[in-house]
């Protein structure tokens, strides 16, 4: 074998290394997807997710706990797709395979995903713990946090500004929480697909308080301020008025007063995953490859000296 044959072939290697570290970091982690009726006020956790502003509903499932915000979005027929800047921690697109066919939204007709989508439309991240009613805006990104058992998870897609005071929720998390205090229905769920581990050492990414239009005047970093509170004089509840919904109140679809239907999403098979914004790396590695590996057949063709 001649040097360049061997240097072809060195290259070739590295590029396999390199397009299997690109890969790694779109392997969504694990999660034990749970039917709803197995999440109560003090155990699993709640994922619901507003598809409104595409005319769909919210959906809620239920996923068990400790977890990731990032490992609830891709369990049991859920799946995301990150940005080709900020990498698969970033949440551009969020499909569920029981609605439209695991169509992820936005669709790449209105954000290609490929950059930092902007503060008027991207998918913002919210909080509520046990027994809370006010809405916590995320002050981590979906790889790093880690909701409390008996919690709810919230993602709404609109514009939002960093402090969270701007486009907020528009329902509330007592709407959207498990009720019941044991666990309802009994039985595993028809599916408990799940996403495989993250290797070691993959970039957790950008936190979503980092919109594109925001980041040159208010870094992350100052972002430790909670969203207000409501004000005393609305509608607080009294003490009795505040108590636990009793035990016999488990998770059903509803419909808010003015918002859209609230359906429960069952764990389910996955949906042919969408790649989004990983295609051109996948494509740009293997044309490089196929280049690589022509250079090494005309190296041995190439007559001896």
């Amino acid at each position: 074998m001649s040097r360049l044959t061997r240097a072809v072939a060195r290259l070739i290697g590295a590029l396999a290394l390199t397009a299997a570290g690109l890969g790694a970091t779109i392997v969504p982690a694990a999660a034990d997807p749970l039917a709803m009726g197995q999440c109560t006020t003090r155990s699993g956790v709640v994922l619901a997710v507003d598809f409104s502003h595409w005319g769909g509903p919210i959906y809620r499932a239920c996923g068990t706990t400790p977890t990731t915000g990032y490992e609830l979005l891709n369990q049991g027929g859920w799946r995301t797709t990150g940005t080709g800047h900020d990498g698969a921690a970033f949440i551009c697109r969020i499909g569920f395979s029981g609605y439209k066919s695991g169509k992820q939204y936005p669709t790449p007709s209105q954000d290609d995903c490929v950059l930092t989508p902007p503060a008027s439309a991207y998918w913002s991240y919210w909080h509520a713990d046990p027994g809370a009613n006010d809405w916590e805006y995320s002050q981590l990104g979906a790889m790093l946090y880690k909701p409390k058992p008996g919690s709810v998870d919230l993602w709404i897609f609109g514009g939002t500004n960093i402090e969270g005071t701007k486009g907020r929720p528009q329902v509330t998390p007592d709407q959207l929480r498990a009720h019941n205090t044991a666990p309802t229905g009994g039985g595993k769920p028809a599916s408990t697909a799940k996403a495989p581990k993250l290797p070691p050492g993959v970039d957790t990414g950008p936190a979503p308080e980092r919109p594109v239009a925001e980041t040159s005047t208010k870094p992350s970093a100052t972002h430790k301020k909670k969203s207000p509170k409501p004000t005393p004089e609305k509608s607080s509840p009294s003490p009795t008025e505040s108590a636990s919904p009793t035990p016999s109140a488990s998770p059903s679809p509803t419909t808010t007063k003015k918002g859209p239907k609230m359906l429960n999403a069952e764990p389910t098979a996955d949906a042919p995953h969408d790649a989004g914004s990983v295609l051109p790396v996948i494509a740009g590695g293997g044309l490089v490859a196929l280049i690589a590996g022509a250079a090494v057949y005309a190296a041995r063709r190439r007559p001896h000296e």
